[in-house]
């Protein structure tokens, strides 16, 4: 059974993480929310907090080896806490280093910016850290899903039937030989 880890911490953007959870469910995947602590850990929809989500796991418990893909949902306060903690950067980069899918949505590729792994890939973002992006070397695009070898990345709340469709075809297929930091 593929396992999959969605790392997330306060401040996610709720559908970014809950949609993606529950179509990756209905494939039979194991999908296990991973944070920097235990507990729970509180969405944000439409401009207030919103539902808690239980952590299944946290950083110090898990490698990237015990998953099969990773997962980063958006949301601007979540990705901007996990981007300060080197746990949570080493644990993205070993997901790349392992040639393992992986997908961010929104902006979520400010962790990924911090890892590193951005440089000469070719990828999209909410439109408002496109510069960021740009800056760090990736290749950015304005479409709604975008996959370059088992790595995916969508824009918004809008792109998630598409990103999760592609996200699930990804993860089918498995590791991918081109897929790098």
């Amino acid at each position: 059974m593929k396992r999959i880890a969605i790392l997330a911490t306060n401040g996610f953007e709720e559908s970014e993480l809950k949609s993606p959870k529950e179509a990756m469910e209905k494939e039979g995947f194991n999908v296990e929310i991973v944070s920097l602590k235990n507990g729970e850990i509180k969405g944000w929809a439409n401009g207030n907090w919103s539902n808690s989500y239980k952590v299944d796991k946290t950083l110090n418990e898990v490698k990237a080896e015990d998953y099969n893909a990773l997962v980063l949902p958006g949301g601007v306060i979540n990705p901007d806490l996990l981007r300060r903690e080197e746990i949570a950067l080493d644990f993205v980069r070993d997901f790349f280093k392992l040639k393992k899918p992986v997908a961010a949505i929104c902006h979520a590729p400010w962790t990924l910016i911090s890892a590193g792994v951005v440089k000469g890939r070719k990828m999209t973002s909410f439109n408002s850290i496109k510069d960021d992006l740009i800056n760090a070397g990736a290749n950015w695009v304005d479409q709604e899903v975008v996959v370059d070898e088992g790595f995916v990345t969508s824009r918004n709340p809008d792109d998630l039937p598409a990103f999760n469709s592609k996200l699930i075809e990804e993860i089918k297929e498995g590791k991918h030989e081109m897929q790098h930091a």
